[in-house]
């Protein structure tokens, strides 16, 4: 895994022959009104979508936008994950401490099955 496309805009993303997710250049192009041309000029870092093709592009992909134009980021978070860190940001302070608290738990729980599992 790695960057599939030479400007960066779709990384860790499974490719298989030409098609990355399951979509081929045309029906990605098609998905987000560009060409197939377009496309592939961003795959060899010939051109670089605009603001509008790069969240068409996100949007597609499931991912946030800040992910694709950052080649920095480590992690990906998909809209739902954005969205449930959103909603728990908006919870009292007290109703955030139980639910850190519980995730806490779990993924202490789930990473010593994982460590026992090896």
């Amino acid at each position: 895994m790695g960057l599939f496309w030479g400007c960066g805009v779709v990384k860790d993303c499974p490719k298989t022959g030409d098609t990355y997710k399951g979509l081929s250049q045309t029906d990605l192009a098609k998905s987000i009104s560009a060409s197939r041309e377009a496309i592939g000029k961003y795959e060899r870092n010939e051109a670089m979508p605009s603001v509008e093709t790069a969240k068409k592009i996100a949007d597609v992909f499931e991912v946030t936008l800040d992910y694709l134009v950052d080649d920095t980021a480590t992690a990906a978070f998909d809209k739902q994950t954005v969205k449930r860190i959103q909603d728990i940001e908006l919870l009292n302070e007290e109703d955030k401490k139980h639910l850190i608290a519980l995730m806490d738990a779990f993924l202490r729980d789930a990473k010593t099955k994982m460590a026992y599992a090896s």
